[in-house]
């Protein structure tokens, strides 16, 4: 089994690019969309480029937190953030958002696995197995299902 290092999902979402950007954008509410993270805690009130902040995570009984920072903050357009762990790169995940006409949005979630090259990148892929149990070869089909899920919450959030 080759190893994905990208993966995207997209849906239409029945709400304009800024309601839509809004409910990606508020780090907070993202333990209403995952399935694993459940909680997340951000300094201060507005996210925007730079902004840092935690997130908690679980996958069965293994919990366990890594910190984010915001690398776009584009309103009705992009949100995405960079995840480390003990300071080395993890992920970069985010959303890309596109008007479609009557009042519809497409939402896309990406992530990219930055794990690599170099000692720090085995490093995190050991310890990522370690406390989430899963392999890295196996985590792009797991943010697959993943995003799958979160972006059916946010759209029936939006919808309802």
């Amino acid at each position: 089994m080759e190893r994905e290092w990208v993966v995207e999902e997209s849906v239409v979402v029945a709400a304009p690019p800024e309601r839509v950007y809004a409910a990606v954008a508020d780090v907070r509410r993202m333990g209403e969309w995952s399935p694993e993270t459940f909680a997340v805690w951000a300094r201060g009130g507005s996210v925007r480029a730079g902004t840092t902040f935690v997130g908690f995570n679980r996958l069965g009984w293994r919990v366990w937190f890594t910190s984010g920072r915001v690398t776009a903050a584009e309103p009705g357009r992009v949100f995405a953030f960079r995840v480390s762990s003990f300071r080395i790169p993890v992920a970069l995940w985010g959303y890309r958002i596109e008007g479609i006409g009557g009042g519809s949005t497409r939402l896309t979630e990406y992530w990219e696995d930055l794990r690599r090259d170099g000692p720090g990148a085995r490093v995190i892929s050991v310890l990522g197995r370690t406390v989430s149990g899963v392999k890295a070869e196996r985590r792009a089909g797991l943010n697959r299902r993943g995003m799958r899920t979160t972006l059916d919450r946010i759209k029936a959030a939006l919808e309802s």
